[in-house]
């Protein structure tokens, strides 16, 4: 008599796939690469460099040729080879505010943002590696920009009044100021994006904050003039980097305390509209 012995088939199982954890570093692994995959990104960086540095390097020339024929500009009197090396702050910080609006605003306007949050649910996560990605790009670019602008700047003065080295007292202060104040500006740029979640009306707003709202302040009284004009955005900025002050201009520290608040303020705008409001 033989003995059937029945074997039972083992179950058919599939590959675990394997679990992954949305991590802060794996976020601010993802908004780098997203970043650096736009070809916008890349130009408006150049561009920002550039405005920095050519508007700085023909200040100086235009100083220098003023000096060499006799005829100074009224408005370069007073001039140094920081203040003329930084001249392009005001071009370049348009240029890496304008790119800090499309980081955020730009996934609106082509729907990627809901992918984005689906991946992070916790949303701000999102917000907070955005700013940082881009607030530390603008930060390198603006300070190699400025110390570039300098170097170059420095020499075509040399033998001028304006002359200076980075022995002087306050130069590396203004140059690293500079780059920091645009860093921010970066910031800002990402912040208005994420808020009004429009690339026309988060520039619109940037460009009235740095640019228009000072000359109309300039409208007013002079003595309210002298109580708000140092707590805007682009003079508390400007006080970062400026190598002189005088009693209607704040301090590099007031200043730099002064801008990080409007920054604050525009990333808390941001946060609460992020996670109050679908996408």
């Amino acid at each position: 008599m033989s003995t059937l012995t029945a074997t039972a088939e083992k179950p058919r199982t599939t590959p675990a796939r394997p679990v992954y954890r949305v991590t802060g570093r794996r976020v601010l692994s993802s908004e780098w690469a997203k970043l650096w995959s736009l070809r916008s990104t890349w130009i408006t960086l150049g561009l920002g460099l550039l405005f920095l540095v050519a508007f700085g390097l023909i200040s100086a020339s235009h100083y220098k040729s003023g000096i060499d024929s006799g005829h100074t500009d009224r408005d370069f009197a007073d001039a140094t080879a920081v203040s003329l090396s930084l001249f392009g702050v005001n071009f370049a910080q348009l240029a890496l505010g304008v790119l800090g609006v499309l980081v955020t605003a730009g996934e609106y306007s082509t729907g990627m943002i809901r992918s984005t949050l689906a991946a992070v649910p916790r949303r701000l996560p999102v917000l907070w590696s955005k700013a940082a990605v881009f607030g530390l790009v603008a930060l390198v670019v603006g300070t190699i920009g400025g110390f570039v602008a300098f170097l170059i700047g420095s020499g075509i003065v040399s033998g001028t009044p304006a002359a200076m080295s980075f022995s002087h007292a306050g130069v590396l202060r203004s140059l690293l100021g500079a780059g920091l104040y645009l860093g921010l500006v970066g910031v800002v740029g990402a912040a208005l994006g994420a808020l009004l979640r429009s690339v026309a009306g988060g520039i619109s707003v940037l460009v009235a904050t740095l640019m228009l709202i000072p000359g109309l302040i300039s409208l007013l009284p002079s003595s309210w003039q002298d109580d708000i004009s140092p707590y805007l955005p682009s003079n508390a900025g400007e006080a970062m980097f400026a190598l002189t002050h005088d009693s209607t201009t704040l301090s590099p520290g007031a200043g730099l305390l002064v801008f990080l608040g409007w920054t604050a303020l525009a990333l808390a705008g941001a946060a609460y509209r992020l996670t109050r409001s679908d996408v």
